[in-house]
């Protein structure tokens, strides 16, 4: 698609906004309505797509994909009428007689860019959120999920006209002729270099963004954890989708009297879920290209390899790997791994781990495994992240009661449930002043009987 045929494309959905087809709450709970059955209807397709893509099961497309994106749309069909409702305020003694209200509106054309590692949820989500606050919308999912990025074109194309919602697929290229165009709100999701050119193309038309984006998230595990459990709930959290997940523990931080008993115990629950050959496992994914496979690959130091490192260029798979005696001055400690490589560091006590966590960019999301709730406190009262569980893993991001997204480096905004409705729409501040009477008091001349009159009031 060329950059004319993009401007045509945002002033056809333009157009379409400026109709106000897209404002009252029937037309959208009818948009919604039409793309919950899309999903239904395409579910099998969704699911091969994610097999091709990711290697993902269907078990894992379900759990992780289509099925949280179905979630999110039945919240929001739920509360759709209460988030569209003008809300009363207090009104100050000052501005009697009035009535102050908040009320919602939509931003108007937006632009939501998705990544590859969870290509369906990652584009629907933000899409229903974008739907229900009543705005359209053009989809930009990732080159490098192309099986995926085609289903969902047709699926968008056969419930929604193109000047309300839009699939635009391509490479860098579209990506770059997308973000010189003027949007209304961009919602990007994806990795921090790409986060800070969106930003910087955003900042030439003052469009307001949201980004989310990843890091280096901590998984603490406390010396009164519940080993057994913790290594259970976080071969899950980092071994889902093989590791290429932005909540994923990227390493964990140990009480070093645990580190013997943790890695063992890491050992049986990988042998448990995924077989002792997991590169046979059917059900196990795999990295999405060559590129990544190599990068991840080059992280591996055998020096500090505990277990696993097994691998399969041809199938671009590589086993569940842990190391240990890791250091913050390893390669692997550098960048966020976004695959199936778990170091293990440790520490003497929870300071030193708070510490550690704190002097790095704020992650997106941090785990803590304990079971005494002073050091729960105090990791929560003292490290800044975007959110996370206590006794779990990747869980907290499968809620729409709870908003989603990170801070400082990790992203700007968030989304999901009610937080996914206030981040595609602006809450208007009004004041309905009544006209059957008009204090004096704001207008000169002014007098000490008005200043004392003003002070009483705003007191």
């Amino acid at each position: 698609m060329t950059e004319t045929d993009l401007q045509n494309l945002l002033k056809k959905q333009r157009r379409f906004f400026a109709s106000g087809a897209t404002r009252d709450t029937e037309s959208r709970r009818q948009a919604l309505l039409a793309l919950k059955k899309a999903i239904l209807r395409h579910k099998r397709d969704l699911a091969g797509a994610l097999r091709a893509d990711l290697g993902k099961s269907e078990m894992e497309s379900h759990m992780c994909e289509t099925g949280l994106a179905l979630c999110e749309l039945d919240w929001m069909l739920r509360h759709l009428n209460s988030l569209t409702r003008e809300r009363n305020v207090h009104t100050p003694l000052s501005q009697f007689a009035a009535r102050s209200f908040c009320s919602p509106s939509p931003y108007g054309n937006v632009l939501i860019m998705s990544p590859w590692n969870y290509p369906v949820l990652l584009t629907l989500d933000p899409l229903i959120d974008a739907l229900a606050a009543g705005n359209t919308a053009i989809l930009k999912p990732s080159a490098y999920a192309p099986a995926s990025s085609r289903v969902l074109e047709r699926l968008i194309g056969e419930c929604f006209s193109d000047a309300y919602v839009a699939v635009v697929t391509g490479g860098r290229a579209e990506n770059q002729a997308l973000l010189h165009q003027r949007f209304d709100k961009i919602f990007f999701t994806g990795g921090s270099a790409v986060g800070r050119e969106v930003l910087r193309c955003a900042a030439d038309h003052l469009t307001p963004v949201a980004l989310e984006l990843g890091g280096k998230s901590p998984c603490i595990v406390d010396k009164s954890a519940r080993i057994p459990l913790a290594a259970r709930r976080i071969v899950f959290g980092k071994f889902l989708n093989c590791g290429q997940t932005c909540v994923a523990p990227d390493y964990v931080l140990c009480h070093e009297s645990l580190k013997t008993q943790l890695i063992a115990a890491i050992q049986k629950e990988i042998y448990r879920q995924f077989g002792r050959e997991p590169l046979k496992n059917p059900d196990y994914g795999r990295i999405v290209n060559i590129r990544h496979f190599r990068r991840i690959l080059g992280l591996i130091d055998p020096e500090r390899l505990a277990l696993g490192g097994e691998y399969d260029e041809a199938s671009l798979r590589i086993a569940p790997t842990v190391l240990e005696n890791v250091t913050f001055r390893d390669a692997v400690m550098q960048e966020e791994i976004f695959g199936p490589v778990l170091p293990v560091l440790t520490f003497r006590t929870i300071r030193e781990a708070v510490s550690f966590v704190e002097r790095r960019p704020h992650p997106l999301a941090l785990y803590l495994f304990c079971e005494d709730r002073a050091v729960v406190q105090r990791v929560l009262s003292h490290c800044r992240f975007g959110g996370g569980c206590i006794n779990d893993t990747v869980i907290h991001l499968a809620s729409s009661a709870m908003p989603f997204g990170g801070v400082g480096e990790s992203g700007m905004g968030g989304y999901h449930g009610r937080a996914g409705f206030e981040a595609f729409s602006h809450t208007r501040s009004i004041v309905d002043k009544k006209t059957w009477m008009d204090l004096p008091i704001r207008y000169q001349p002014y007098n000490d009987k008005k200043r004392k009159l003003l002070e009483l009031f705003l007191r």
